[in-house]
């Protein structure tokens, strides 16, 4: 894995994933929908560091690379809004097409969200997740599932209420998403 920091790339991605995550109102391509979405607490640096080992040892295994953002990005992430982790799953290095985005920012830093798109080849995308969940849920076993909207959208964390199994929408915020879940 090769830490880089791109600033056009990452202020896009920090925006898709507002959009992806938050229920934005924007028509997105089916490729680029949100299939399955968790949130992992990683509160410190070492435990970031280990769930980056853990992705890219999953990734590698099924010829996926991962981009993480280094210390120097994030900070300058953090001047559009906080984050302290960010690392993105493509299909190749020089291949854009993202496969999964981990991240944390504004209203829920240190629980990362990991959200896994439907992609150009959504068996690939399956075979990874359904390799790579299990090993985040061994190693972070806080780690929880967020709902995802029919629209492949994420609600925003203060429309999320948690409950033993994972998170749900709350009720009286069902009316902001359009698909009513």
């Amino acid at each position: 894995m090769r830490p880089i920091f791109h600033p056009a790339r990452m202020i896009g991605l920090i925006a898709c994933l507002a959009l992806v995550c938050t229920g934005g109102c924007t028509e997105q391509p089916d490729s680029a929908k949100t299939v399955a979405a968790y949130e992992i607490p990683l509160p410190t640096g070492a435990d970031k560091t280990h769930f980056l080992e853990i992705l890219t040892r999953a990734a590698e295994a099924y010829g996926l690379h991962v981009e993480g953002v280094t210390a120097t990005g994030l900070d300058r992430m953090s001047r559009v809004s906080p984050v302290t982790f960010h690392a993105t799953i493509l299909r190749a290095e020089d291949d854009g097409e993202p496969i999964a985005l981990a991240m944390d920012f504004r209203g829920h830093i240190g629980r990362v969200w990991l959200c896994f798109f439907r992609g150009e080849d959504p068996e690939l995308g399956l075979r990874f997740r359904n390799a790579l969940v299990p090993m985040i849920e061994s190693a972070f076993p806080a780690t929880l599932p967020l709902p995802v909207m029919s629209g492949g959208t994420i609600p925003s964390a203060t429309d999320l209420v948690r409950t033993p199994s994972g998170y749900e929408l709350d009720p009286s915020a069902a009316a902001r998403y359009n698909d009513g879940e």
